[in-house]
């Protein structure tokens, strides 16, 4: 069974300096019928203006991934850790006992598109903890690559979850082929292009739940970008 959540369905604010849509409900957004999915339980895609960002805040007991897709964000939290994340880049934080962050577009020109991933975490009062790593854009050509999975495994950042996150970059003509196994679900979002999800079409934004699948084939029907969940 596949669930399609179309991208102009998503809740949206616009806030002058903050464009951002929300796949589950999130902050004044509230939809009863979209609090997440399995451990999933925040996709925002969020567009920050130049020289602008969010200032210091806290989070506990949460598995917090920013993938950039263009422009570069700059963070800063309580335990130390300094970066800028840029495309290619994924951070994972665990929020754990609590952590303050801040997060900022360093650019004086250029606006920064990125997507925020909040996944509940096995266990609470974790010790907070951080890891960036880049993967560059050849090893998400024409194939899924793990960015992110319980078990860190093929160079991919640590979640303190049963999920493993991939992305892709991919073109017409390629074919993407992912088993589910059983009790598995997954949730395929979209972050440019167009695809066939099992022959469902999915556009720019669209997200979609596959449950009781033992499968998913991806058609790019154009130059597309996704992430891929595997959820238990």
């Amino acid at each position: 069974m596949i669930r399609v959540r179309p991208s102009l369905e998503r809740g949206h604010a616009d806030h002058g300096w903050l464009d951002t849509r929300h796949t589950f409900s999130f902050a004044g957004y509230y939809d009863p019928q979209h609090m997440g999915f399995r451990a999933l339980r925040v996709i925002n895609e969020d567009r920050v203006q130049p020289d602008r960002g969010f200032d210091a805040h806290s989070h506990r007991d949460m598995e917090i991934v920013t993938y950039v897709v263009e422009g570069a964000l700059a963070h800063a939290d309580s335990t130390g850790n300094r970066s800028v994340i840029a495309p290619g880049d994924v951070q994972r934080m665990t929020a754990g006992t609590g952590v303050t962050h801040s997060e900022y577009n360093p650019s004086k020109t250029e606006p920064v598109h990125l997507l925020q991933i909040w996944i509940l975490p096995s266990k609470n009062n974790l010790p907070p903890a951080y890891e960036q790593r880049q993967f560059p854009p050849g090893e998400k050509r024409g194939r899924l690559r793990l960015i992110a999975a319980g078990d860190g495994r093929d160079g991919a950042l640590t979640v303190h979850q049963d999920v493993d996150l991939f992305a892709a970059l991919l073109e017409p003509g390629e074919r993407l082929r992912h088993g589910l196994s059983t009790g598995r679900h997954a949730w395929l979002q979209l972050i440019s292009g167009v695809v066939l999800l099992n022959g469902t079409r999915l556009d720019a934004g669209d997200g979609a739940a596959v449950s009781d699948e033992d499968g998913l084939e991806i058609t790019p029907k154009e130059t597309s970008e996704l992430l891929l969940f595997d959820l238990s």
